[in-house]
């Protein structure tokens, strides 16, 4: 393998590990979005005693949130292009 050959698998797996670490951030902040209003949920309707409202508009809020988060990050590649 020559030299230039070395560089050139060095630089595609430089951008591989960048679009992976890019895929995990967006994957971490949908899970992170849904799993915080979930939670945030489920305790309110432990406070409050009103089991399962607060949890199933956790749930709802969360997939808010989610869809929030993929709309921002499809805008974004659309302005890359």
């Amino acid at each position: 393998m020559t030299r230039a050959d070395k560089e050139r698998s060095g630089e595609q797996f430089g951008r591989s590990v960048r679009a992976i670490s890019d895929y995990m951030g967006i994957g971490l902040q949908i899970a992170v979005s849904f799993v915080f209003f979930v939670f945030l949920g489920y305790w309110a309707d432990g406070k409050l005693g009103t089991s399962p409202f607060l949890l199933l508009a956790g749930v709802v809020l969360g997939m808010a949130g989610m869809s929030l988060v993929l709309m921002k990050v499809v805008r974004q590649a659309n302005k890359k292009k």
